[in-house]
C-alpha cells in the first residue's frame, strides 16, 4: 500500500533532484504554485489530502521522470538512476533576495545597484560567490511580466555587467520604479526598453532618469 507520506515525500525528493522547491516544481508543471505546499497536504479538519493523478502526470512530464523513477523516490533516501540532469547546476552559495516592491522602496542598493542595507532575505544560487560577485535575486510580483516571468519567479541579476542589445535587464528609475525589460537600444542619452508583456507599452528613458541597470543572468522558472 502507498502511504500519504510516501507520495508527498516522492514529490519533495523529485523537486530537490531538480533543485526546485515544491512550489517551483508546481509552477514548472503548469499547476497552481501552492499545489504542493505542506499546508495543502491536510484539510482544515485534519483529513489527509492526496495529490491527484493528473498533477503527478504533469510533474513527470515537466521533469522527464518515469513512473518507475517516481515510485523509486518513495523509498527513504531513494535517488533513482536514469533521471535526466537537472536544468541548473547544484546550488553553490546564498545570495540576497528582495521582492520587486521592496526594490522600489529604496535603501537596499548602493549607487552602482549593488545590494546594501538591511532587510534582505536569501536564496540559493548555483555559483560560488567568487564566480559572480555582487549578484542578487529579485522575486517577481504580479503579472506585468507575463508570459515570460510569472508571479513568484526569481530573477538573478548581475550589477556592473556589460549589457548589450536584446539582453534581459532589470532597470530601476530614480523615482523608484523597478522593471524587467529587454534592452533594445542604448545611446549616450537614453535607453529603449521592450516590455515582456505585450499588454504593456515599450519604454524610452533618459539616462539621467535611470538609477541603475543590471543584466538578468538566470531565472528560476
Amino acid at each position: 500500500m502507498l502511504s500519504h507520506e510516501q507520495i508527498w515525500g516522492a514529490i519533495d525528493r523529485l523537486a530537490e533532484r531538480h533543485y526546485l522547491t515544491p512550489s517551483g516544481l508546481a509552477r514548472r508543471a503548469g499547476l497552481d504554485p501552492t499545489s504542493f505546499n505542506k499546508s495543502k497536504r491536510l484539510s482544515a479538519d485534519g483529513r489527509l489530502r492526496w495529490p491527484s493523478t493528473e498533477s503527478i502526470s504533469k510533474v513527470l512530464d515537466a521533469t522527464g521522470a518515469s513512473m518507475e523513477q517516481f515510485l523509486a523516490f518513495m523509498r527513504p533516501g531513494g535517488n533513482p538512476s536514469g533521471l535526466p540532469d537537472a536544468t541548473f547546476a547544484p546550488p553553490g552559495s546564498s545570495i540576497p533576495l528582495l521582492g520587486f516592491a521592496q526594490a522600489g522602496a529604496g535603501g537596499f542598493f548602493d549607487d552602482g545597484g549593488f545590494p546594501a542595507g538591511q532587510g534582505w532575505d536569501v536564496v540559493e544560487f548555483p555559483a560560488a560567490p567568487s564566480q559572480k560577485a555582487g549578484v542578487y535575486a529579485l522575486e517577481v510580483q504580479g503579472e506585468s511580466m507575463m508570459p515570460l516571468y510569472r508571479d513568484g519567479d526569481v530573477l538573478i541579476v548581475e550589477p556592473g555587467a556589460q549589457v548589450r542589445r536584446n539582453d534581459r535587464v532589470v532597470v530601476r528609475t530614480r523615482e523608484g520604479e523597478v522593471m524587467a525589460k529587454v534592452l533594445l537600444r542604448q545611446s549616450p542619452r537614453s535607453i529603449e526598453l521592450m516590455s515582456l508583456n505585450p499588454e504593456h507599452p515599450n519604454r524610452t528613458l533618459d539616462l539621467s532618469d535611470v538609477d541603475w541597470i543590471a543584466r538578468i543572468i538566470w531565472a528560476s522558472q
